[in-house]
């Protein structure tokens, strides 16, 4: 069975099937910001995206991160090296990518186990 979060017309935000956590690309409400504001925007919204299906960053099993200037690689991992749960670092892609608005500098794609139920 898939269980979809945050439907919409065009996508769902999170879905989960057979314990694992599929969440969208994030993208950053306020593109005002720069790349680490924008970056820890996001990883907020992971967070909570996380936590609203059971399961949290320590259980990260893949993150794909796309910029849309690699210039922004070191203010954006200053932000993660900070997030990422110690000993829990999940594999990762960063690549530059054309994103699909000017304002947006980081789209971030996880997947995420849930725990083992106790």
């Amino acid at each position: 069975m898939v269980k979809r979060f945050h439907v919409g017309k065009r996508l769902s935000e999170m879905a989960i099937h057979n314990g694992t956590v599929y969440l969208a690309g994030q993208v950053p409400d306020d593109g005002t910001q720069d790349i680490r504001g924008q970056t820890a925007e996001v990883l907020g919204m992971v967070d909570r995206l996380l936590a609203e299906a059971g399961t949290d960053k320590r259980h990260l099993l893949m993150c794909q991160i796309f910029l849309a200037d690699l210039a922004d690689f070191d203010g954006m991992n200053a932000v993660w090296d900070a997030w990422v749960a110690e000993g829990h670092a999940p594999p990762r892609a960063t690549v530059q990518a054309a994103l699909a608005r000017p304002e947006w500098k980081i789209e971030v794609v996880v997947t995420a186990a849930l725990p083992a139920a106790s």
